[in-house]
């Protein structure tokens, strides 16, 4: 009998090959008795049949998976253009609605959009609770199994029509029936924890440690949850004993040292973040790590800890604005300059609108339309919803305001610099074209068109942007309209770097017609066409004269770079440190913990892999 694998030869008898040790088995030829020898030809006539049989049967397989691979990409391709036929016939029925101005093409795509995101959410939780709803019954041991039961199974079929709010309603009910099923309150305060209904997650990640005191996931989320509320010592203690008890675990380290950071305990947070980037490289962690190191003054250990940061996420801005204060410390001007430079690019900041709606609404008596206290109550929401990071509440808040009083320019400007604030560009041009077709004063169409142009300067079109500024400069007729327009055509061809003598010539003639309140915009444009043009001198000038009149973190990074191109380090050092004291983005760490957590796929997944 021969090998069907190696193709050696053992005994006729024999169940295993003598030589690989593979179980033998008769696939094909006819049975010899063992008395009559076989001669050299029989024997090479019946192994060559045996392994011609097995390449056609081989060909046969390749062949029938060519031809299924072939019908599913048939009808992948059938499936792409009925998607294409449907989405153009949508496009199509919003056109023809928006024509008979039955509805608005921007809350049509948003309403699209928050649609498609509670979708995923849901789909994300359906697979949640596919691969926890087994665990969640297991752990059942009460008398309303049957009642139990249809809760969950109930629940499960929201879900799968995509029914959240009915499923949540369904799980709640099943959580009081069996109050200590640790796995059915994990899933309820991850799901309240990421909605950012922190008190409700408290209640569930509290019964899940009654049940288990070391579950990790439990510790962890109670004691952010506790550092959120300013229960300070108490959230501590927990991530302390997550930290104790989950040694390998990324998310105790990195939270624990997050929080001991935020609170000024710089020493003590390097060592749990030091931990954390061991266990996974994460570039908030590092980010984190260098930052306390480099106010310890370990400017070695921090360069290197941002150096890993920026190498995983090249887009990381707070993080290369860092490391340039770390090389400027060292003294490597050269590498300090080009990670400023990349700050920069990443994130060109823009011209304080507020300061300017500010001087628009009163310091020159020119006051704005007034708005309703109800509509009034509905922007505030809204500033403290984007305060809060909440995109969705905040344009749902501007809505409402907008609603109450649609024509009011006030309102429209005040919604259009949220969505600056907010990148939203489509909205923009539509909020703007209301204020302009409308018959707002010349200050408020000055404003309009700042923002225009400021949002196309966002998008990359300095090009269009620079038409929208010589329109407001044919248009207007007043020292504002024609300081604005300057500015903005010479900021957009010194980003452009791009006939930068029309850009100086602009940004005189923008500081020539500034009103005394405006006059910092112009000479920080003049400043930074002098910058462009190597001229450092007069770009530190100039841009020393608009921080002296109202200093910015844009501004006083700028003057920074020019002083450090110029070779005066000290200077530099002490302008770029003011301005990160300046910034908001250096601050709240506990929010960017937070933000870090409720990205909860992602966390979860590491937790379960190394707690």
């Amino acid at each position: 009998m021969y090998c069907q694998v190696c193709g050696a030869r053992n005994q006729d008898d024999a169940e295993y090959c003598q030589r690989c040790g593979q179980k033998l088995m008769v696939l094909s030829g006819a049975s010899v008795p063992s008395e009559e020898p076989l001669d050299a030809g029989d024997e090479e006539f019946s192994f060559d049949e045996h392994l011609l049989e097995r390449i056609s049967i081989q060909e046969e397989v390749l062949k029938r998976v060519g031809e299924t691979v072939q019908k599913i990409l048939s009808a992948l391709q059938r499936q792409e253009e009925s998607i294409l036929v449907h989405h153009a016939g949508m496009l199509a029925l919003r056109d023809l609605l928006e024509r008979q101005e039955l509805i608005n093409a921007t809350e049509w795509s948003d309403l699209w959009e928050s649609k498609m995101d509670y979708q995923f959410l849901v789909l994300e939780k359906r697979e949640r609770f596919a691969a926890v709803k087994d665990r969640i019954l297991g752990l059942y041991e009460g008398r309303r199994r049957p009642a139990f039961e249809r809760l969950l199974d109930e629940a499960e079929r929201a879900l799968a029509g995509l029914d959240l709010v009915k499923a949540m309603e369904a799980l709640e009910t099943a959580a009081e029936v069996d109050r200590g099923n640790f796995e059915l309150a994990h899933f309820l305060g991850e799901s309240h924890f990421q909605e950012g209904r922190l008190e409700r997650a408290l209640d569930y990640w509290s019964r899940v440690l009654a049940t288990k005191p070391d579950h990790v996931q439990g510790l962890v989320y109670s004691g952010v949850i506790c550092i959120q509320k300013g229960e300070q010592q108490r959230g501590q203690e927990l991530l302390e004993r997550a930290v104790v008890l989950h040694r390998d675990a990324f998310l105790p380290h990195f939270c624990l040292g997050a929080s001991l950071a935020g609170r000024g305990q710089v020493k003590s947070a390097v060592a749990f973040l030091e931990r954390a980037v061991e266990i996974d490289g994460v570039p908030q962690a590092l980010y984190l790590l260098g930052r306390c190191r480099y106010e310890m003054g370990r400017l070695g250990s921090a360069i290197e800890a941002l150096g890993q940061a920026v190498h995983i996420d090249p887009s990381f801005e707070e993080c290369h604005h860092l490391l340039g204060l770390c090389y400027l410390d060292r003294g490597w001007n050269r590498k300090a300059l080009a990670a400023f430079r990349a700050a920069q690019q990443l994130n060109p900041r823009r011209m304080r609108y507020r300061d300017l709606v500010a001087y628009l609404s009163g310091r020159t008596g020119a006051e704005l339309p007034a708005t309703s206290p109800a509509a009034a109550d509905w922007v505030t929401r809204g500033e403290e919803a984007i305060g809060a990071g909440d995109a969705s509440e905040a344009l749902r808040c501007y809505r409402e305001a907008l609603a109450l009083d649609p024509d009011n320019p006030t309102l429209l400007m005040t919604y259009a610099l949220a969505c600056l604030r907010l990148d939203r560009g489509q909205e923009i041009r539509q909020l703007t074209q209301r204020v302009l077709d409308s018959n707002a004063g010349e200050m408020l169409r000055a404003t309009a068109y700042a923002i225009l142009i400021e949002s196309l300067r966002g998008e990359g079109k300095y090009l269009e942007g620079n038409e929208v500024g010589r329109r407001l400069l044919d248009e207007g007729g007043s020292n504002f309209s024609k300081s604005i327009a300057y500015y903005e055509m010479a900021y957009n061809l010194a980003e452009m770097d791009e006939d930068l003598d029309e850009a100086l010539d602009f940004a005189r003639r923008s500081l020539e017609h500034a009103p005394e309140e405006l006059r910092q915009f112009p000479l920080a444009a003049l400043g930074w066409v002098h910058y462009k043009r190597r001229e450092l001198d007069e770009a530190i000038d100039f841009l020393s004269q608009s921080t002296e009149l109202g200093p910015s973190t844009t501004v006083l990074t700028r003057l920074g770079m020019a002083l450090l191109a110029s070779g005066d380090e000290d200077r530099a050092r002490g302008v770029l440190a003011r301005a990160r004291r300046l910034d908001d983005r250096g601050g709240a760490i506990e929010e960017r913990m937070m933000e870090f957590m409720k990205d909860s796929a992602r966390i979860i997944e590491r937790v379960r892999g190394r707690a």
